[in-house]
C-alpha cells in the first residue's frame, strides 16, 4: 500500500456507518491512501457535516437507525448545492433490488459487504476522477458563458455605439433634428423612389423672422432655446414616418414630405405656422405680434430622374422669399401664389 504525508490529500471523504469497526476500518485504510477523511455514526450528523464542508465523496451505509443510508441520499440529491457529490453505497444488502433502489436515487456506486479494499480504492478513484472531470467540464462551460456573456455585452455596447455614433452624425446636435447632410442624402433616396412610383414630392422651408433681432435682443443662449422649442413644435406636425424635419441653416427649417401633393404640403405648412404662433415666445419689438413668427415657402413636383432635387429646394426658396415680402407670418406656394396669414 502506498503512503502519503498528512499535508497530502487526494480527496476529502465523508464515511457514514453506525458500526465504529467499519469506520476505524475504512477511515485508516484511506488516510493511508491520502485521502481525508471524516467519519459520522448517523443520517443526520452526515447532512449537518455535508452542509459544514461538502466532501468530494461520500461512502453510505444503508442500514441505519432513524435514517438510512437511501434517506440521506435522497435528502442529498434534493439540495442543489450538494446534488452533484457522487455517493456509493457501501452494505451488506445484496438483492438486485436494493442495489437498483440505490441507482434509482442517485447512487453512483455500490459496493457489497464484506469488500476487498482494492475493491473500493478502485472504485473511489473512478468516481473522484468522474467527479474531478465533472468539475473541470463546469468550470469549462461557466468560463464560456461568461465570454459569452461578456461578448454579448461588448456586441450590445458596440452597436448602442454604432447606434449612438449614427445618430450624431445625422442629428443636429441643438435642435435635434435632422442635419443638412442627411436631410439631402435623404431627399435624394426619396427624388429616385416617387420619380419611379411617379408620386408627388413636396418642400417646405421655415424661416424664422427678424431672429438676428431676437437674438440682439434676448441673447445667444434665449435664441438656441427658442430653435429648440421650433422644431419640436415643427416635429408635432408630422404624422407620418417617411416626413421629415432638417436644420437646413441658422434660423432655417426645411420639411420633406414625400407621397404629398401640393395642397397637402400647404396643409402642412399652415399647421406649422399655427404651431410655432402657439408658443407665443415673447418678440417685442421687432414682431407685429409681439411674438417669434415664421415664415414658409412651399413647392411640390413629381420628381424626374433627368432633374435635380434641387430645382425643388430652390422653388421652395423663391416661395420663401415671396412670404418676407408679403409681410412675413405667412405660406407661400410657388406657382399658386396661396397665401395664408
Amino acid at each position: 500500500m502506498e503512503n502519503h504525508p498528512p499535508e497530502y490529500s487526494k480527496g476529502n471523504i465523508l464515511i457514514v456507518d453506525d458500526t465504529p469497526d467499519n469506520l476505524r476500518f475504512l477511515s485508516n485504510m484511506l488516510t493511508r491512501q491520502g485521502y481525508e477523511v471524516r467519519s459520522v455514526i448517523n443520517g443526520p450528523m452526515a447532512l449537518m457535516g455535508v452542509q459544514a464542508a461538502p466532501p468530494d465523496l461520500i461512502l453510505l451505509d444503508i442500514n441505519m437507525p432513524n435514517m438510512n443510508g437511501y434517506e440521506v441520499c435522497q435528502a442529498l440529491k434534493n439540495d442543489a448545492q450538494t446534488a452533484d457529490i457522487p455517493v456509493i453505497f457501501i452494505s451488506a444488502l445484496d438483492d438486485v433490488i436494493d442495489k437498483v433502489r440505490a441507482f434509482a436515487i442517485g447512487g453512483a456506486d455500490y459496493i457489497t459487504k464484506p469488500f476487498q479494499l482494492e475493491e473500493v480504492l478502485a472504485r473511489i478513484n473512478n468516481q473522484l476522477a468522474v467527479r474531478r472531470l465533472q468539475q473541470l467540464l463546469k468550470a469549462k462551460n461557466e468560463q464560456l458563458q461568461r465570454e459569452i456573456e461578456e461578448h454579448q455585452r461588448a456586441e450590445t455596447a458596440l452597436q448602442a455605439a454604432n447606434q449612438q455614433l449614427q445618430y450624431l452624425a445625422t442629428t443636429d446636435e441643438l435642435t435635434q433634428v435632422a442635419n443638412r447632410r442627411y436631410f439631402y442624402k435623404y431627399l435624394q433616396e426619396q427624388w429616385q423612389a416617387l420619380a419611379q412610383a411617379q408620386q408627388p414630392l413636396s418642400i417646405i422651408l421655415c424661416d424664422v423672422d427678424h431672429f438676428k433681432t431676437f437674438n440682439d435682443t434676448y441673447g445667444h443662449l434665449a435664441g438656441d432655446e427658442c430653435l429648440r422649442h421650433i422644431a419640436q413644435a415643427i416635429r408635432t406636425t408630422l404624422k407620418r414616418k417617411s416626413d421629415l424635419v432638417g436644420r437646413y441653416g441658422g434660423e432655417e427649417f426645411i420639411l420633406l414630405l414625400p407621397y404629398t401633393d401640393a395642397t397637402g404640403a400647404f396643409d402642412v405648412a399652415t399647421a406649422v405656422l399655427a404651431a410655432i404662433r402657439s408658443l407665443k415666445i415673447k418678440h417685442e419689438p421687432a414682431s407685429a405680434t409681439g411674438y417669434v413668427t415664421v415664415s414658409l415657402g412651399v413647392s411640390s413636383v413629381i420628381p424626374d430622374l433627368n432633374t435635380s432635387p434641387d430645382s425643388l429646394i430652390k422653388v421652395a426658396d423663391t416661395a420663401l422669399y415671396a412670404a418676407k415680402a408679403q409681410g412675413r407670418n405667412c405660406v407661400m406656394l410657388k406657382t399658386t401664389d396661396l397665401l395664408f396669414s
